[in-house]
């Protein structure tokens, strides 16, 4: 039988799932559907039985299986709630362990997650140190220090999303407070910066009922001036926010992933540009990358918790 580790990302619609050889390999993936009945009751053993189903019919020998979550995780496996999936507070870690019937079993934040698995075989592959920020529907956040997730005492480190930028906001966060990095430089924040700053005659002012994210990086690239404007105003929030994190970690990297680092180089150029100018001499020299394996990160950062040793990669 061939001895693997699986990697499970859970998210709010769909649980990916993903077979790896010790060496990295991604054998298979797959995906079921996330059950969010009865609060959340399902999911774990969903993922469980589809895991030992795939194993049976594979002829797989599972040694580890990592789990991503979309919420707080402790480094001890200890979900702090998370509303999105219903949970509670309880021992995701321990959970797993009695429905896989296996000792090595992790679980982690699903940021933390995708950083590791960019560190591990994605952009962040030739750093031994680097922040990961995904750019979706909100911010997500994940700092790795000499190859180990940074879990931080409560599974809260790299949640920048959160991080105040903003000190006269007036409508609220989703976290219930206000004028986080979030409301500004998200696939939703750059919208609602579009809908202050974008001016009669631009190439989106006539699709701004329909307005998102991709359409006004697109402008900005065919060089309409709200487009760029708003472009420079997204690339001072989060090249702002990145700069203070740096003060604070001082990686190798800082690598962009989620939906919005679609845009590709102008994104890139704008934060880089905006990150140096707001950052100290000693904090310049940072690489800035797109994250390379796409929705593939969680899964990947899940899986390397468990090939191994695993716990070197935690901190």
């Amino acid at each position: 039988m061939e001895t693997v580790y699986i990697g499970a990302d859970i998210g709010g619609m769909t649980i990916k799932l993903g077979c790896f050889a010790e060496d990295g390999e991604l054998i298979e993936k797959w995906r079921i559907p996330t059950r969010l009945e009865d609060k959340g009751s399902f999911i774990l053993p969903d993922t469980a039985m589809s895991v030992k189903e795939r194993a049976a019919k594979r002829k797989w020998m599972v040694a580890g299986v990592g789990v991503g979550v979309p919420g707080p995780v402790t480094k001890d496996g200890e979900v702090l709630k998370c509303a999105n999936l219903g949970w509670d507070v309880f021992s995701c870690k321990q959970k797993m362990t009695e429905l896989m019937e296996m000792e090595n079993i992790e679980a982690v934040n699903d940021a933390n997650a995708a950083g590791l698995g960019e560190s591990w075989m994605g952009a962040g592959r030739n750093f031994q140190s680097m922040v990961m920020v995904t750019l979706g529907t909100g911010i997500g956040g994940s700092i790795i220090l000499d190859n180990r997730v940074l879990h931080g005492f409560n599974g809260a480190a790299g949640e920048i999303g959160h991080m105040k930028v903003e000190y006269h906001e007036k409508d609220v966060c989703g976290c219930g407070y206000r004028g986080c990095l979030e409301q500004y430089a998200s696939a939703k924040g750059i919208v609602r910066i579009a809908k202050k700053y974008m001016k009669e005659g631009s190439h989106i002012y006539i699709n701004k009922d329909m307005l998102n994210a991709k359409m006004i990086f697109d402008g900005a690239k065919k060089g309409d001036e709200s487009c760029l404007e708003i472009v420079d105003k997204f690339g001072e929030y989060l090249g702002t926010a990145l700069s203070n994190v740096s003060c604070v970690v001082d990686t190798e990297a800082i690598v962009i992933g989620g939906g919005v680092s679609k845009a590709g180089s102008i994104l890139i150029d704008k934060v880089s540009e905006w990150y140096h100018r707001k950052s100290l001499y000693a904090l310049q020299n940072k690489t800035f990358c797109i994250a390379e394996l796409g929705n593939d990160a969680g899964i990947y950062g899940c899986a390397k918790l468990v090939i191994g040793r695993g716990k070197q990669w935690q901190k």
